[in-house]
């Protein structure tokens, strides 16, 4: 029988999710993820047989990272505004997680309505907010989110590109615009 890895899942998952954070998708490999650990690629491959399979669990890790940043509330900000602020301050300060984890060929093939609706569940939160705030429907609530969305990921995305400075009064101000337009819009 083999010997226990001494190693981890997790510490290979977790010390990926820190390489990717800091330095990027790009240079996420076998030797880099060991070198993190302070191992050879051989623990690196005993829990995950490709790298593919390694991506994924990291994604996974940093979509429920990404979760958790979004929550914390914006000071003296409605709980709205507060995670959209958070999307978007997100873009600014975790370029490379937002990038691997918004801009990669993960998506390709799909349309914003089959985007929003695989993480449908895992916006839950996002949508008791919205419907809390404004008294909408879950439909209503589900497309004034996909225009409050798109605003966002357009600011966030410019921010993780471009390495533009986070200007939180802008970006409120932008949103807001966003969040009244969808409001009085005709249901999508």
């Amino acid at each position: 029988m083999p010997p226990k890895p001494r190693i981890s899942r997790e510490a290979v998952v977790e010390a990926g999710f820190g390489l990717v954070r800091r330095e990027g998708a790009e240079a996420l490999n076998a030797r880099s993820a060991a070198a993190e650990l302070g191992c050879s690629t051989q623990p690196v491959m005993y829990h995950f047989s490709t790298m593919a399979a390694l991506r994924e669990a990291i994604c996974r890790f940093a979509e429920e990272w990404h979760s958790q940043y979004l929550m914390v509330p914006e000071p003296n900000t409605d709980p709205l505004l507060s995670i959209g602020l958070r999307y978007i301050r997100f873009g600014a300060e975790e370029r490379h997680l937002f990038r691997f984890l918004f801009q990669s060929d993960r998506y390709a093939r799909m349309d914003i309505r089959q985007l929003l609706a695989e993480y449908d569940e895992a916006l839950a939160p996002v949508y008791a907010v919205l419907r809390a705030e404004t008294g909408c429907d879950a439909e209503r609530c589900r497309a004034v989110f996909a225009q409050l969305f798109v605003t966002a990921h357009g600011l966030a995305s410019l921010l993780a590109n471009n390495g533009m400075q986070y200007d939180a009064e802008f970006c409120s101000g932008i949103l807001n615009a966003a969040f009244e337009g969808a409001m009085k819009g005709e249901p999508q």
